[in-house]
C-alpha cells in the first residue's frame, strides 16, 4: 500500500472545506462564537531540529508565525485547519526549552506545557561486532532519546544504500529501538550500517556479517476483518446520512445501527488503531467524517474531515480501486467519552464503506518468532489491604540490604534494582475512576520527581503514556533514561509511586524472546493444573464430573504446573476443548470460585459430540488472573457437571 500525499495551500483547503460543509447537517451551524487564538496541546513535547510536529488549538487560520524557545520563529508551517498546524522544529531552539507561542495579527497564544530538547545518544546494540545476522532478524539499539532516530541505512542486495524509515520500525522508544532487517534484499557480507536522526546526527552500527534469509518464514501484516458491507449498492453511498452506524452487542440503542460488535471487539476498536476501507465515486471529491451517531463529538475535531484536499496524507491507496483510512482514538480521546452511548458513525459524502478491520503482525511459516513476554518482579498481594494511593507513601520500593527499607512495601535483589534503574519497566494499576487519577513517580523522600515537577501522569496530562490493558487495568512505562536526575538520589531515598485515585497492582519488565515451533505447544493438557477440592490429588483421565460437594468438584488452580495457566497470558481468542466419549450425555460447567457459571451451553444432550469447544470469556480471564476469589487465592475455575465421560480437556491459547 502507498500513502497519497497531496498537500494544497491552506487557503484552498479552507475554501473547499467551507464550501463542502454547506451540505452538512444543522449541528455544524450552531452559531457558536469563534474561540479565538489558543494552543490546546502539541506533540511531541520533546524535539530535535527537523522533527515533524503537530500543534492543536484554535484560531490558526490567521496564524503568521510560531515562536520556539530562544526566540526562534517559523513562518513556513502548514495550516491544516483552524485547529491544527503542522511544521518541523527549527534549529537553534534554546537548550533549556520553554513555551511555544503562536502569533497572528494582533494576537498571540502560549502553550501550557513546555517544549524540551532531545539529545540522542547510542550506548550499544544487542548484536556485537562480528555477529552473524540473517534477513528478517530484528536488531535492538540501546541509548537515550532514540525516538529521534528517523532512519536506518543498510545495503541492498546490489550493495547500494537503502533506508528503513522510522515508520517501519518494529518498536521505537526513548531508550530502545527495534527494527527488522529486509528478508531478501540485503547485501551478503560484513559491513557497517548507520543510524540517522532528524537533526542530522549519524551513528555507526557494529560491523555485522549479513546473510539473506532462506525461505523459512516471515513476518506478515494480516487483516482481521470485523465488518463487511454485504450489500454496498443496497446500503448505498454516504451522503451526509446516518446509515453507517456501529455499536456493541446489548446496547439498547442499537436499532439504528447497521451492525453491532461483541463487547471485546468494541473495546479493542476503542483502544487500538483500526481501518475503514471504502470506494469513492470520484476519487478526487469526497469527505469522510468519523463522529458519533448523535452527530456529536467528531474525531480529530470539527472541520477536520478527511478528503483529497484535507489531511490527504491519511488516505491509503490500496491499489485495487479502493482506499482506506486508519482511525486511532488515542489521537483524540474526547470521542471516547460519548461513543458508548452515541455509537460510532461514518458520515460525509461521496464514498461507500466496504469493511472495517484491524491489522496485526503475525509470523508466517518458518522456525519461530519473536515474542514480547512480561516478567513480573512485584505483585500487590493484597490490593484492598494495602489500599489506593491518596498522596501517601505506601508504595515505596528499594533494594535488599538498604538500611532504610523499613518503610518500603517491598525490596528487590540488587540485580533487579540495577535493572530497574537502567531499563524501562512498567507499573500496572487499577483506578476507581478511570477519568480521574494522578500518578507521580518520585523518591521516598518526596524529592526528585521523574519527568519533573507538575508532570504527573493523568487522563488530562500526558495521557499518551497511559496503556489500556483492556482488562480493566492500565499501565505506565517508567524509563529513568528520560530523566536521569532521579538516579542521583534514588538509592538513598527509595522509589515511590504516589498521587491519588489508583492502586498499584504489579511491577514488571517486558522482554523479547525467540519462540521456536517446538517451544510453543498448540494446546495444553489441563491435568497438571487441576486438583480435587481437598487438594489430595491431581485429576486423571478419563473423568466423570459430578455435582458432588466432596471429591466430585475439582478446580483449575493458579500457580501450579509448568507453565502455569496464568503465565500463558490468555485472551478471549483462547479456548478450552472438552474431548468426550461419544454416547455419553450431559453437561459441564466452568464456574468461578463463587459457583457462578461462566460459560453456558457446554453440553451434549444427544451424545453425538466427540468434543465441545468452550471460548474463554472476560469473566473467565478474571478468574484465571486472580481477580475473583472466595478465599482460595490459588483457585482459578471450578469444574462441575454430570453424565459426561471426559477423555481429556485441553487449553488452546
Amino acid at each position: 500500500m502507498k500513502h497519497i500525499i497531496n498537500y494544497l495551500s491552506a487557503l484552498l483547503s479552507v475554501v473547499l472545506i467551507g464550501a463542502a460543509f454547506t451540505a452538512c447537517s444543522e449541528d455544524d451551524d450552531n452559531g457558536s462564537a469563534h474561540p479565538g487564538l489558543g494552543i490546546k496541546v502539541f506533540f511531541p513535547t520533546k524535539v530535535v531540529a527537523n522533527q515533524p510536529m503537530t500543534i492543536n488549538g484554535s484560531g490558526f487560520l490567521d496564524a503568521t508565525e510560531v515562536e520556539f524557545p530562544g526566540g526562534v520563529t517559523v513562518t513556513n508551517f502548514e495550516i491544516i485547519s483552524d485547529d491544527m498546524i503542522k511544521l518541523n522544529a527549527p534549529a537553534g531552539i534554546a537548550e533549556e526549552g520553554g513555551k511555544l507561542v503562536v502569533r497572528s495579527t494582533g494576537a498571540s497564544a502560549e502553550s501550557r506545557l513546555p517544549l524540551t530538547i532531545g539529545h540522542t545518544s547510542v550506548s550499544g546494540f544487542d548484536k556485537q561486532p562480528g555477529d552473524a545476522v540473517t534477513g528478517g532478524d530484528r536488531i535492538t539499539v540501546f541509548g537515550s532519546d532514540l525516538e529521534f532516530i528517523n532512519s536506518v541505512e543498510l545495503l541492498d542486495a546490489e550493495g547500494n544504500p537503502q533506508l528503513i524509515d522510522h515508520k517501519d520500525f518494529y518498536r521505537k522508544g526513548t531508550s530502545n529501538l527495534i527494527f527488522t532487517l529486509p528478508k531478501k534484499n540485503i547485501f551478503e557480507g560484513s559491513w557497517v550500517g548507520k543510524l540517522h536522526t532528524f537533526d542530522g546526527k549519524t551513528f555507526d552500527m557494529p560491523e555485522l556479517a549479513y546473510t539473506p534469509a532462506a525461505d523459512e518464514g516471515h513476518w506478515e501484516t494480516v487483516k482481521n476483518v470485523i465488518w463487511t458491507n454485504s450489500d454496498p449498492d443496497g446500503n448505498g453511498a454516504v451522503n451526509w446520512n446516518g446509515t453507517y452506524r456501529f455499536t456493541y452487542d446489548g446496547n439498547d440503542g442499537n436499532n439504528e445501527c447497521i451492525a453491532t460488535f461483541p463487547q471485546e471487539v468494541w473495546d479493542k476498536l476503542k483502544s487500538e488503531k483500526f481501518y475503514m476501507r471504502y470506494k469513492a465515486a470520484d476519487p478526487a471529491s469526497y469527505q469522510i467524517r468519523t463522529t458519533t451517531g448523535w452527530w456529536g463529538t467528531q474525531w480529530l475535531g470539527k472541520e477536520n474531515d478527511i478528503a483529497p484536499w484535507n489531511m490527504a496524507e491519511r488516505i491509503i491507496d490500496n491499489e485495487d480501486g479502493t482506499f482506506s483510512i486508519a482511525v486511532d482514538f488515542a489521537e483524540d480521546p474526547e470521542i471516547l467519552e460519548t461513543i458508548d452511548a452515541q455509537h460510532l458513525l461514518f458520515t460525509g459524502a461521496g464514498y461507500t464503506p466496504l469493511e472495517i478491520y484491524f491489522e496485526e503482525e503475525v509470523w508466517v511459516g518458518g522456525g519461530g518468532h519473536l515474542e514480547v513476554v512480561k516478567t513480573s518482579f512485584w505483585t500487590n498481594s493484597d490490593p484492598d489491604g494495602n489500599g489506593a494511593v491518596n498522596w501517601n507513601g505506601t508504595y515505596r520500593f528499594t533494594y535488599d540490604g538498604n538500611d532504610g527499607n523499613n518503610e518500603c512495601i517491598a525490596t528487590f535483589p540488587q540485580e533487579v534494582w540495577d535493572k530497574l534503574k537502567t531499563q524501562k519497566f512498567y507499573m500496572r494499576y487499577k483506578a476507581a475512576d478511570p477519568a480521574s487519577y494522578q500518578i507521580r513517580t518520585t523518591t521516598g523522600w518526596w524529592g526528585t520527581q521523574w519527568l519533573g515537577k507538575e508532570n504527573d501522569i493523568a487522563p488530562w496530562n500526558m495521557a499518551e503514556r497511559i496503556i489500556d490493558n483492556e482488562d480493566g487495568t492500565f499501565s505506565i512505562a517508567v524509563d529513568f533514561a528520560e530523566d536521569p536526575e532521579i538516579l542521583e538520589t534514588i538509592d538513598a531515598q527509595h522509589l515511590l509511586f504516589t498521587g491519588a485515585g489508583y492502586t498499584p497492582l504489579e511491577l514488571y519488565f517486558e522482554e523479547e524472546i525467540w519462540v521456536g515451533p517446538s517451544d510453543t505447544p498448540s494446546d495444553y493438557d489441563i491435568a497438571p493444573w487441576c486438583m480435587y477440592e481437598d487438594r489430595s490429588d491431581f485429576v486423571s483421565w478419563p473423568f466423570n464430573p459430578s455435582w458432588s460437594d466432596n471429591t466430585g468438584k475439582w478446580r483449575i488452580m493458579r500457580g501450579v504446573g509448568d507453565p502455569t495457566i496464568e503465565s500463558l497470558k490468555l485472551t478471549t481468542s483462547s479456548k478450552f476443548v472438552v474431548y468426550k466419549e461419544v454416547g455419553t450425555t450431559g453437561q459441564i460447567q466452568f464456574n468461578n470460585p463463587n459457583w457462578v457459571d461462566l460459560q453456558a451451553g457446554c453440553n451434549d444432550w444427544d451424545g453425538s459430540l466427540e468434543q465441545i469447544e468452550v471460548p474463554i470469556t472476560e469473566d473467565m480471564l478474571k478468574c484465571i488472573n486472580g481477580e475473583v476469589s472466595d478465599g482460595w487465592s490459588d483457585t482459578a475455575i471450578i469444574l462441575q457437571g454430570d453424565g459426561l465421560t471426559v477423555k481429556k480437556i485441553v487449553l488452546v491459547p
